[in-house]
């Protein structure tokens, strides 16, 4: 007899928030390691999204940008 592992609708929200929060921490750390300015209101965007693909596109964009701009289309 096989058991599946453990599945939990509520564990996999906490670890997909926890990864999401993640990924945003380490959007916000690239921005500042490039010298890149984020005012207060993007910070706060960026800390609150939760939507791991628009994390990934914005992250994309961090790795090159000039300006906070050419991250979040103005």
């Amino acid at each position: 007899m096989t058991t599946a592992p453990f599945k939990d609708a509520f564990v996999d929200r906490l670890l997909a928030e926890g990864y999401a929060k993640g990924m945003a921490q380490m959007l916000l750390r690239v921005l500042w390691a490039r010298r890149v300015w984020i005012p207060a209101g993007i910070r706060r965007r960026v800390l609150s999204c939760t939507d791991v693909g628009q994390l990934e596109a914005w992250g994309c964009g961090a790795a090159t940008a000039a300006t906070i701009d050419d991250v979040f289309d103005g």
